[in-house]
């Protein structure tokens, strides 16, 4: 039981990355070095937790990403 639950929780998690992944691609950062990408998204978190507005700003230009493509 323990290692279905183990193997489901893996599971997840490859699912989950590998959707985190499409993301990137999405925003057409693909062909970028990892360590800017990285870099990136530690300096986003810091604005996130500073500028609430930020967060809603950057919401709209995803949602509109994602519309745009029809999904």
């Amino acid at each position: 039981m323990a290692r279905t639950m183990t193997s489901d929780a893996r599971k997840k998690d490859t699912r989950e990355k590998i959707e985190l992944g499409g993301l990137i691609v999405k925003a057409g950062l693909r062909y970028e070095k990892r360590a800017l990408l990285l870099g990136a998204l530690v300096d986003l978190k810091l604005r996130l937790k500073a500028d609430e507005g930020e967060r809603a700003r950057l919401i709209a230009i995803g949602a509109k990403a994602f519309s745009d493509d029809g999904e």
